[in-house]
């Protein structure tokens, strides 16, 4: 195990990554776990509030994220310090994507309907650094021989290709195929020869004067996101915390 561990992780610099990593699933995780006790109202724990100021998490965060950024790069490769600015970044990165969707929207939208979004954001993150630490580079071939590697005009068409299947799969408003596959080559193939998502640009540029498309993106997103969405639901409640239930408006 040890052997493996160095030839696999620490040998190719692969150990500050790790630790990255590792930190920043701990600290969302440990961040959802006290915010939930928060709000049930159970445990020790309380929002800080200074002088009835609410500080979120994403405050700390940032000034983590800063620190073990300009730390990591000024710190170079060798060393406990590229480690420690790594934890320092995870944590920090942690905490911000926790409330990502209160950047995005400029508001506490922690737990309701548009808190998903943070939820979603970390998994992603979270599955394309573990990618990254399995050995996978953006926009790369991974395991590429020697021999191949000397036919640079193979390579780069290669590259071109999958990137225009990212681009493509981007427009068609397939974005967790796009973002995927630029880690994994020709992922996105499989978003880019689909129908587009209604409402993206690729929909709204080429659909609109054929009503047939139309209605078939329509329809093929209706029965993906009835398949896809109340599994995706519970996965983000079970991580995250299930949202705020809307009140009910009464005529």
């Amino acid at each position: 195990m040890g052997h493996w561990f160095y030839r696999n992780i620490t040998e190719p610099g692969k150990l500050p990554t790790l630790l990255a990593l590792t930190a920043f699933v701990l600290t969302f995780l440990v961040t959802r776990s006290i915010t939930r006790l928060i709000r049930a109202g159970r445990g020790p724990f309380g929002n800080i509030k200074p002088g009835g100021l609410h500080i979120h998490h994403v405050v700390p965060g940032v000034i983590l994220t800063i620190v073990g950024g300009f730390g990591a790069v000024g710190s170079g490769r060798h060393g406990v310090a590229p480690a420690v600015f790594a934890v320092l970044f995870g944590m920090g990165a942690g905490l911000v994507l926790d409330e990502f969707a209160l950047i995005l929207h400029l508001d506490d939208v922690y737990w309701s309907e548009n808190g998903r979004k943070s939820v979603e954001i970390v998994v992603l993150t979270a599955a394309l650094m573990a990618l990254v630490l399995a050995g996978f580079s953006p926009l790369g071939v991974n395991d590429v021989s020697p021999q191949e590697q000397q036919d640079r005009g193979s390579f780069i068409a290669t590259l071109v290709v999958n990137f225009c299947f990212v681009l493509i799969a981007l427009f068609k408003g397939k974005v967790r195929l796009a973002v995927l596959g630029a880690f994994v080559p020709f992922v996105a193939l499989f978003g880019a020869v689909r129908l587009a998502r209604p409402g993206s640009p690729w929909a709204r540029r080429f659909y609109r004067g054929r009503p047939r498309a139309r209605a078939r993106s329509v329809l093929r997103a209706y029965h993906h996101d009835r398949r896809w969405s109340a599994p995706r639901r519970r996965l983000q409640d079970w991580i995250g915390g299930a949202p705020d239930k809307l009140p009910v408006r009464r005529p």
